[in-house]
């Protein structure tokens, strides 16, 4: 099938990729269609719909993402605050590179289309799960509901703040990364499960 010859569709989704960066969030689809060379109705051909278009895009960057945060999150022979000190800096990096982007997928194409919305959320949701696993299989948080309670907590805190920081560039990135952390290292310090565990049992 040549609508959906996957060649045809990563071309395509550089032509996306180019204009989004080029104009902005708000750049229409007529004007990737132009990028492409093609009109509106052939370049949802090849992706099913609009929703198939957004959905390959938020797969293309999305993941890409997580893949390179998943082997500083568990790369050998290094504590969990440098572990997550190098993580979090990373995303800053690759969110800050590619603002337009981000913007576009993570608040004009979420807002947009509740399927992409919610196929973004389980992408992020994925990542969550990780490090909860994580968390247990290194046991620096062995009970494993309170390991996936911190890892969903902590790649939403990530992700809200790396938002709120974009739209305050005149902060420091590394007091950005050092609070964050931080309140990661608190949260996974045995005095501090203790004391979660403690006010369980009262």
């Amino acid at each position: 099938m040549s609508g959906r010859d996957p060649d045809r569709r990563r071309a395509l989704l550089d032509a996306a990729d180019r204009v989004i960066l080029s104009e902005g969030p708000e750049v229409s689809m007529a004007a990737i269609a132009a990028e492409a060379g093609i009109t509106k109705p052939i370049l949802y051909r090849h992706f099913g719909d609009k929703s198939g278009l957004l959905q390959a895009l938020a797969d293309r960057h999305v993941r890409t993402v997580i893949a390179q945060l998943r082997p500083k999150l568990a790369e050998p022979g290094t504590d969990l605050r440098s572990r997550a000190r190098s993580a979090i800096s990373a995303y800053l990096d690759l969110i800050a590179a590619n603002l337009n982007l981000y913007r576009f997928l993570f608040h004009r194409a979420s807002a947009e289309d509740t399927r992409i919305r919610s196929h973004m959320t389980s992408l992020v949701r994925s990542l969550g799960e990780e490090l909860g696993a994580m968390l247990v299989a290194e046991r620096v948080v062995p009970d494993p509901v309170r390991a996936q309670v911190l890892g969903h907590a902590f790649v939403g805190m990530v992700q809200t703040t790396g938002d709120w920081w974009l739209e305050h560039p005149e902060v420091d990135p590394a007091q950005v990364v050092e609070g964050l952390v931080d309140v990661i290292a608190a949260a996974v310090s045995p005095r501090t499960s203790k004391a979660s565990h403690a006010a369980g049992r009262s």
